[in-house]
């Protein structure tokens, strides 16, 4: 049932009308005494799940007893960034999620099923994992919320995968990664319906139709002055509000390029990125554009390791980001990276499989370790004050001296591809 929805490529929301439209929603919902909210982490700043948390909070008072950021594999949010992203929450009603320890299966998805949706690529069992809380927190209602945008192991970030991602466990998590990357991820970024997201639409509708989700969630695009602004909110608790906002993010996060591009330069917001766990979204949303032998430059002032967990950053220094061919290898022959499927699904989409080239500028990070994982390096200061981030437009530049560059602020709120390499 959808509750609410409002959005286009032409709105831009405003506070009052995200506000507006979270208590519209929760007036039909009808009064609840014990909630729970799953929003995002800071990783997802800029999809006002932070705004829309402050909202419940004001709507439900005392009667939002958890807040439980959906970390998936990443760090705990900080104090600061909780104040930041969640302005006036009181710090005491956030929960951590440890996605090791911290959970429970609720059912498995055969392998029988995964088999014949991935084409026989993958035939184990998948368990449906989510943190105690979201199971045994004795909760009437709990609100998912987030950005729904593409994504690189699912298609479309979002809707359940907040939940059985978000607040999954390690062998959940994993298996989920291993099943987009052994799938292709081509054939997935930007598509609603894909094999991942079929394996956790089974999971809702077998193991998951008791618990009192409701889905709240952003498209954010850019306004005409190139600012990040809220397009639609969609309201509801099955899959038909997260198709709408998947339809609707296509519109506002999707770019097809005229033409291959030769080179692209991504600016990592250093408050944002500090691992290429996270910083490889530069890879991600746009290998689809770069032309063969292109070359991508990632300015990442404020990258400092690779993984966000101590035990992948490990496995990311040992195996290093050389290709689908080497990494299924390796995971063949070590069972430490069979035990960390989602691990060795990172290794391969961050990959360019020698198709363009890769070069990080890393504001912390050495030469010989940016150089060991099979990237290119460059002096991070050089390039930043070549590339100034200030003074480039999202898009296409003509530089000073006439190279031409195509220029990224955020990869994470987009998608960017050749016709001849996205085909429906």
């Amino acid at each position: 049932m959808i509750y609410f929805q409002r959005g286009s490529e032409h709105e831009a929301l405003g506070p009052e009308d995200l506000r507006e439209a979270l208590f519209t929603a929760l007036d039909k919902i009808g009064t609840r005494q014990k909630v729970l909210a799953v929003p995002p982490d800071y990783t997802r700043f800029h999809s006002k799940s932070g705004e829309l948390t402050a909202y419940a909070h004001e709507y439900y008072g005392d009667n939002l007893t958890d807040i439980l950021p959906a970390l998936g594999t990443h760090s705990p949010m900080t104090d600061e960034q909780i104040d930041h992203m969640f302005h006036g929450v009181p710090k005491d009603l956030f929960r951590i999620h440890d996605w090791r320890n911290d959970i429970v299966t609720l059912g498995v998805v055969p392998g029988s099923y995964i088999s014949e949706i991935t084409d026989g690529r993958i035939d184990y069992d998948w368990p449906a994992q989510v943190n105690k809380m979201i199971n045994e927190g004795g909760h009437d209602l709990i609100l998912s919320i987030g950005q729904v945008v593409p994504h690189e192991v699912i298609g479309m970030a979002n809707y359940n995968k907040n939940i059985f991602v978000g607040t999954g466990g390690s062998e959940g998590i994993n298996k989920s990664h291993f099943i987009g990357a052994a799938y292709g991820m081509e054939r997935i970024m930007g598509r609603a319906r894909n094999p991942v997201r079929r394996v956790l639409n089974y999971a809702s509708e077998n193991f998951a139709s008791h618990l009192p989700i409701i889905y709240v969630q952003t498209v954010i695009g850019r306004d005409e002055q190139g600012n990040l602004v809220p397009k639609g909110i969609f309201i509801g608790d099955d899959e038909e509000v997260f198709e709408k906002a998947a339809d609707l993010s296509i519109k506002v996060n999707f770019e097809m390029v005229n033409e291959p591009l030769q080179k692209v330069v991504v600016y990592l917001d250093p408050s944002e990125f500090k691992s290429t766990w996270l910083g490889n979204k530069s890879i991600y949303r746009t290998r689809m554009a770069l032309a063969d032998n292109g070359e991508l430059i990632i300015l990442a002032p404020g990258l400092k390791e690779f993984g966000e967990d101590a035990t992948i950053d490990k496995l990311i220094r040992k195996y290093g980001y050389f290709g689908t061919p080497r990494t299924l290898k390796a995971t063949d022959e070590n069972q430490e990276l069979r035990d960390n499927l989602g691990a060795a699904a990172h290794l391969i989409h961050g990959s360019s499989e020698d198709r363009f080239s890769i070069t990080y500028c890393p504001g912390h990070l050495t030469r010989q370790e940016i150089e060991s994982v099979n990237f290119k390096y460059a002096n991070p200061d050089e390039m930043m004050e070549r590339y100034n981030p200030d003074k480039l437009k999202d898009g296409k530049n003509i530089m000073p001296d006439g190279e031409e560059i195509f220029f990224i602020s955020n990869p994470a709120v987009g998608l960017w591809a050749h016709k001849e390499r996205f085909c429906d």
